[in-house]
């Protein structure tokens, strides 16, 4: 003969809850075919080990879909009913089965169940009362139309950079890279000035990200830019400068789609891989160019005096502008390192959890 655990049974208007006191159960067999639920499990019960079954007819339809929780003392299973009211038993027999009792910790009657419904929707009445309540930001759609704005634009000048530049490069080979400055300067002006606004736009809370990386970048830049390329007409018709913008662009016509697309609720998957991923080579290599070109300028900074700091008497000494740059070599570095930080902690976030699925 078969064993029959003992089962337990309470019931909502909705649904159906079922425990049954078998421990330690092993390969457990439960299903619901014609509104029959069949139980069948390896377990631990009144007899002791052994495999325990039973059947349950249910009064009114329920649907075949099982909730089911396994834990060391017995097995719970939520049954859904079709139509959401009270039944007046669990089984089309009127003789309830010996092995079926009431499960008194979750016992309702139908008086309690309606109460315990009235509850539930107060509560969530008065959620959404409150939720009603919260002011939407009434400037949101001005925000966001400013940024979509502010990165299309950084979007179209750098685009106009990379695409110049790479038609240049095809055409003229490297002789393109000695007048890169000359052609492309202007829009790149243009779009380093306008790039302050990405540490004007966290500072007064108009987007959530860190002041340090963008202030750190958009700080290094201009100095190259302005400092560096535009104060120096040697390094103006150096190749470095070809290097120096085009690196710059590469990132930039990633980075600045992949917000622009963000302020319209829009993520494009390869996108987004390409803007957490492309900076892992091109930021070491846009450091270095920015290296080389700060190292080049020194002997010209040095010969010509431009930016020394004269010391009055009784000091009376010329501190070369070179010495700046040495201490701004290190800034850099130390710029990148933090930089890449709070890049690759942007990208095990965006990106983490889609390696490990991947893995």
């Amino acid at each position: 003969m078969s064993l029959t655990p003992q089962v337990y049974w309470a019931q909502r208007h909705h649904e159906l809850y079922i425990r049954v006191e078998l421990s330690d159960v092993q390969n457990p067999d439960i299903s619901i075919t014609n509104n029959v639920l069949c139980f069948q499990a390896l377990g631990h019960g009144a007899k002791g080990v052994n495999t325990y079954e039973f059947s349950l007819d249910f009064l009114e339809p329920v649907k075949a879909k099982i909730l089911q929780r396994s834990t060391q003392r017995h097995v719970s299973l939520i049954v859904k009913k079709t139509e959401s009211h009270w039944w007046p038993r669990l089984t089309k027999q009127e003789r309830k089965p010996l092995f079926l009792s009431p499960d008194f910790d979750r016992w309702l009657d139908e008086s309690d169940a309606e109460m315990e419904l009235r509850e539930k929707e107060q509560e969530r009445i008065s959620k959404i009362r409150t939720e009603s309540r919260v002011r939407e930001d009434p400037f949101l759609y001005l925000k966001r139309g400013y940024l979509f704005m502010y990165n299309l634009v950084q979007f179209l000048g750098f685009s106009w950079i990379f695409v110049n530049m790479t038609v240049r490069l095809f055409i003229l080979g490297k002789d393109s890279f000695y007048d890169t400055f000359h052609t492309m300067s202007d829009m790149m002006y243009f779009c380093q000035t306008l790039a302050v606004l990405e540490i004007i736009n966290p500072l007064i809370g108009l987007v959530k990200t860190g002041i340090v990386p963008a202030l750190i970048q958009v700080f290094g830049r201009n100095f190259i830019l302005f400092i560096i390329l535009g104060q120096l007409d040697e390094m103006q018709s150096n190749g470095v400068a070809f290097f120096v913008f085009y690196l710059w662009s590469i990132i930039e016509i990633f980075r600045y789609p992949f917000y622009m697309l963000a302020c319209i609720d829009m993520h494009w998957k390869l996108l987004t891989w390409i803007r957490y991923t492309i900076w892992i080579p091109i930021y070491p290599l846009g450091a270095l160019s920015e290296a080389v070109c700060v190292l080049l300028s020194m002997p010209i900074f040095t010969e010509t005096g431009k930016f020394g700091l004269h010391l009055p008497s009784p000091l009376n000494v010329n501190i070369s502008f070179s010495v700046f740059l040495c201490i701004y070599l290190v800034i850099l570095l130390l710029g990148l390192v933090i930089n890449m930080r709070h890049l690759m902690k942007q990208r095990r976030r965006r990106l983490g959890s889609r390696n490990k699925k991947m893995h």
